[in-house]
Protein backbone atom coordinates (compact mmCIF):
# COMPACT_ATOMS: atom_id res chain seq x y z
CA UNK A 1 0.00 0.00 0.00
CA UNK A 2 1.24 4.00 -0.68
CA UNK A 3 2.94 5.10 2.42
CA UNK A 4 0.49 7.64 2.98
CA UNK A 5 -2.90 5.89 2.81
CA UNK A 6 -5.09 3.75 4.69
CA UNK A 7 -7.74 1.65 2.72
CA UNK A 8 -10.86 0.90 4.76
CA UNK A 9 -14.52 0.45 3.82
CA UNK A 10 -16.98 3.57 3.27
CA UNK A 11 -19.48 3.57 6.35
CA UNK A 12 -22.64 5.99 6.64
CA UNK A 13 -20.52 8.32 8.30
CA UNK A 14 -18.21 9.24 5.43
CA UNK A 15 -20.92 9.77 2.72
CA UNK A 16 -21.03 13.26 2.73
CA UNK A 17 -17.55 13.75 2.44
CA UNK A 18 -17.40 10.95 0.17
CA UNK A 19 -19.57 12.26 -2.23
CA UNK A 20 -18.03 15.60 -1.79
CA UNK A 21 -14.65 13.70 -3.26
CA UNK A 22 -16.36 12.61 -5.94
CA UNK A 23 -17.44 15.41 -7.10
CA UNK A 24 -14.21 17.22 -7.05
CA UNK A 25 -12.48 14.10 -8.80
CA UNK A 26 -15.23 14.04 -11.33
CA UNK A 27 -13.79 17.41 -12.08
CA UNK A 28 -10.66 16.23 -13.43
CA UNK A 29 -12.97 14.56 -16.39
CA UNK A 30 -11.03 15.51 -19.70
CA UNK A 31 -8.72 18.64 -17.46
CA UNK A 32 -6.77 20.31 -19.49
CA UNK A 33 -6.69 17.82 -22.35
CA UNK A 34 -6.53 14.80 -20.53
CA UNK A 35 -8.79 12.35 -21.84
CA UNK A 36 -12.02 11.69 -20.67
CA UNK A 37 -12.43 8.81 -18.08
CA UNK A 38 -16.11 8.98 -17.34
CA UNK A 39 -19.13 9.35 -20.63
CA UNK A 40 -19.98 12.63 -19.09
CA UNK A 41 -19.54 16.24 -20.83
CA UNK A 42 -16.28 18.00 -19.20
CA UNK A 43 -18.39 21.01 -18.27
CA UNK A 44 -21.28 18.49 -16.40
CA UNK A 45 -18.85 16.08 -15.25
CA UNK A 46 -20.39 15.48 -11.64
CA UNK A 47 -21.98 13.31 -9.20
CA UNK A 48 -25.83 13.23 -9.77
CA UNK A 49 -28.08 13.65 -6.47
CA UNK A 50 -29.95 10.97 -7.77
CA UNK A 51 -27.13 8.36 -7.98
CA UNK A 52 -25.79 9.74 -5.04
CA UNK A 53 -29.25 8.45 -3.33
CA UNK A 54 -28.50 5.22 -5.30
CA UNK A 55 -25.39 4.36 -3.87
CA UNK A 56 -26.36 5.26 -0.15
CA UNK A 57 -29.15 2.55 -0.46
CA UNK A 58 -27.04 0.25 -2.29
CA UNK A 59 -24.63 0.23 0.30
CA UNK A 60 -26.98 -1.48 3.05
CA UNK A 61 -27.89 -3.82 0.84
CA UNK A 62 -27.00 -7.63 1.28
CA UNK A 63 -25.27 -9.42 -1.74
CA UNK A 64 -27.90 -11.56 -1.96
CA UNK A 65 -30.36 -8.86 -2.91
CA UNK A 66 -30.30 -7.20 -6.68
CA UNK A 67 -28.65 -3.93 -6.79
CA UNK A 68 -25.93 -4.46 -3.70
CA UNK A 69 -22.54 -2.54 -3.65
CA UNK A 70 -19.42 -2.32 -1.75
CA UNK A 71 -16.90 0.68 -1.30
CA UNK A 72 -13.85 1.83 0.10
CA UNK A 73 -11.44 4.70 0.09
CA UNK A 74 -7.89 5.44 0.63
CA UNK A 75 -7.61 8.20 3.43
CA UNK A 76 -4.51 10.46 4.66
CA UNK A 77 -4.26 13.39 6.65
CA UNK A 78 -5.41 15.70 3.53
CA UNK A 79 -8.70 13.23 3.55
CA UNK A 80 -9.61 11.10 0.50
CA UNK A 81 -7.08 10.25 -1.78
CA UNK A 82 -8.97 7.54 -3.91
CA UNK A 83 -11.53 5.32 -3.95
CA UNK A 84 -12.95 1.76 -5.22
CA UNK A 85 -16.18 0.39 -5.56
CA UNK A 86 -17.87 -2.74 -6.47
CA UNK A 87 -21.82 -3.14 -7.04
CA UNK A 88 -24.09 -5.93 -8.69
CA UNK A 89 -24.00 -6.10 -12.39
CA UNK A 90 -28.09 -5.09 -13.23
CA UNK A 91 -28.49 -8.10 -15.15
CA UNK A 92 -30.53 -11.08 -13.11
CA UNK A 93 -28.55 -13.68 -14.12
CA UNK A 94 -25.34 -12.41 -13.45
CA UNK A 95 -24.94 -12.34 -9.61
CA UNK A 96 -22.02 -14.12 -9.60
CA UNK A 97 -20.19 -11.17 -10.99
CA UNK A 98 -19.41 -7.94 -9.67
CA UNK A 99 -18.98 -4.59 -11.31
CA UNK A 100 -15.89 -2.10 -10.13
CA UNK A 101 -15.56 1.26 -10.33
CA UNK A 102 -12.57 3.61 -9.43
CA UNK A 103 -10.46 6.58 -9.16
CA UNK A 104 -7.64 8.80 -7.45
CA UNK A 105 -7.47 12.27 -6.35
CA UNK A 106 -5.37 14.22 -8.78
CA UNK A 107 -2.65 14.60 -6.41
CA UNK A 108 -2.10 10.64 -5.60
CA UNK A 109 -1.94 9.45 -9.13
CA UNK A 110 0.88 7.52 -10.29
CA UNK A 111 1.76 6.69 -6.54
CA UNK A 112 0.63 2.61 -6.46
CA UNK A 113 -2.59 3.78 -4.81
CA UNK A 114 -4.51 2.43 -7.83
CA UNK A 115 -3.62 -0.69 -7.81
CA UNK A 116 -3.83 -0.75 -3.50
CA UNK A 117 -7.45 -0.02 -4.41
CA UNK A 118 -8.34 -2.58 -6.62
CA UNK A 119 -6.21 -4.95 -4.88
CA UNK A 120 -8.51 -4.64 -2.01
CA UNK A 121 -11.41 -4.76 -4.23
CA UNK A 122 -10.64 -7.91 -5.13
CA UNK A 123 -9.13 -9.51 -2.19
CA UNK A 124 -12.45 -8.36 -0.72
CA UNK A 125 -14.44 -10.04 -3.35
CA UNK A 126 -12.31 -13.22 -3.55
CA UNK A 127 -13.96 -13.72 -0.07
CA UNK A 128 -17.28 -13.85 -0.97
CA UNK A 129 -18.62 -17.64 -2.14
CA UNK A 130 -21.38 -15.83 -4.48
CA UNK A 131 -18.33 -13.81 -6.67
CA UNK A 132 -16.77 -15.51 -9.84
CA UNK A 133 -15.47 -12.44 -11.90
CA UNK A 134 -15.22 -8.90 -11.07
CA UNK A 135 -15.58 -6.39 -14.52
CA UNK A 136 -15.30 -3.22 -15.43
CA UNK A 137 -16.05 -1.18 -17.89
CA UNK A 138 -13.83 2.14 -19.41
CA UNK A 139 -13.31 4.47 -22.15
CA UNK A 140 -11.20 3.07 -24.34
CA UNK A 141 -8.65 6.28 -24.50
CA UNK A 142 -8.26 6.01 -21.42
CA UNK A 143 -4.69 4.77 -21.14
CA UNK A 144 -3.31 4.99 -17.97
CA UNK A 145 -6.82 2.47 -16.38
CA UNK A 146 -6.06 0.66 -18.88
CA UNK A 147 -2.52 -0.05 -17.58
CA UNK A 148 -3.35 -0.39 -14.58
CA UNK A 149 -6.13 -2.79 -15.18
CA UNK A 150 -3.72 -5.06 -17.01
CA UNK A 151 -1.15 -5.08 -14.04
CA UNK A 152 -3.28 -5.86 -11.96
CA UNK A 153 -4.85 -9.08 -13.88
CA UNK A 154 -7.67 -7.94 -15.94
CA UNK A 155 -8.25 -9.11 -19.35
CA UNK A 156 -9.90 -7.08 -21.93
CA UNK A 157 -13.18 -8.75 -23.02
CA UNK A 158 -14.29 -6.62 -25.90
CA UNK A 159 -14.90 -2.73 -26.76
CA UNK A 160 -17.57 -1.25 -28.46
CA UNK A 161 -16.58 1.31 -31.20
CA UNK A 162 -18.00 4.92 -31.16
CA UNK A 163 -19.84 4.05 -28.23
CA UNK A 164 -20.31 7.67 -27.00
CA UNK A 165 -20.45 11.42 -28.72
CA UNK A 166 -19.43 13.72 -26.14
CA UNK A 167 -17.90 16.85 -26.74
CA UNK A 168 -16.84 16.65 -30.06
CA UNK A 169 -15.34 13.05 -29.61
CA UNK A 170 -16.51 9.54 -30.62
CA UNK A 171 -15.42 7.40 -27.78
CA UNK A 172 -15.12 3.69 -27.48
CA UNK A 173 -15.78 1.58 -24.30
CA UNK A 174 -14.01 -1.63 -23.67
CA UNK A 175 -14.80 -4.52 -21.10
CA UNK A 176 -12.69 -6.10 -18.95
CA UNK A 177 -12.60 -8.80 -16.78
CA UNK A 178 -11.31 -10.65 -13.76
CA UNK A 179 -11.61 -14.24 -12.71
CA UNK A 180 -11.51 -14.48 -8.93
CA UNK A 181 -9.09 -17.50 -7.74
CA UNK A 182 -10.81 -20.23 -5.71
Amino acid sequence: MSAHSAIRPVVEADLDAFFAYLNEHLQDNGRDGAALFQPMPRGRSRFAPDKEAAFRAALALPLDQPGWRRAWVATGANGIQGHVDLRARPDGGAAHRALLGMGVHRAFRRLGLGRDLVEAALAWAGGQAQLDWVDLEMLSANAPARQLYLRCGFEQSGEIADMFRIDGEQLSYSFMHFRLPR
